[in-house]
């Protein structure tokens, strides 16, 4: 599914860096002409107060919008997406973009696009990322389960 004229950016809320991923994470500005990527998910109602929670609005890093998603198969969804308040763009940790190539790689999403997501310019940290850890030790264990 896409989101006509917005563009993927990366960014720093207020100038701060992202202690959890060291680097500037993601948000959605307008841009006529351009397009985002990405995977629709059916919610409960109930439950959009934890993802807020998880998102960051109550912290005021986030906030939600609504949008109109297209899918594939031509209907025009309006859906819940975020955007960061106040932000200075800077460039994401590798270990942020990985785990972002990784959704678009594992959600089939159009290989152009794919492609742009893989020439994202990082800021070459290096350090650790434990929430990576995580991620990369729960996609395993999926995998396992899966198999």
């Amino acid at each position: 599914s896409h989101l006509q004229d917005f563009k993927l950016e990366f960014g720093h809320h207020q100038g701060r860096t992202s202690s959890v991923w060291h680097g500037g994470t993601a948000t959605i500005a307008q841009s006529p002409g351009d397009e985002v990527w990405g995977i629709v998910w059916k919610m409960n109602a109930s439950n959009l107060s934890s993802l807020d929670k998880q998102e960051g609005v109550e912290d005021g890093i986030y906030v939600p919008i609504e949008v109109n998603v297209h899918t594939q198969a031509g209907k025009v969804l309006t859906c819940r997406s975020y955007q960061m308040k106040d932000y200075v763009c800077g460039p994401p940790s590798p270990q942020y973009k990985k785990v972002i190539c990784m959704g678009a790689k594992q959600n089939g999403l159009p290989a152009d696009y794919q492609k742009k997501l893989e020439a994202i310019e990082t800021n070459n940290y290096a350090g650790p990322v434990p929430i990576m850890e995580e991620i990369e030790a729960a996609i395993k264990a999926k995998k396992t389960i899966s198999a």
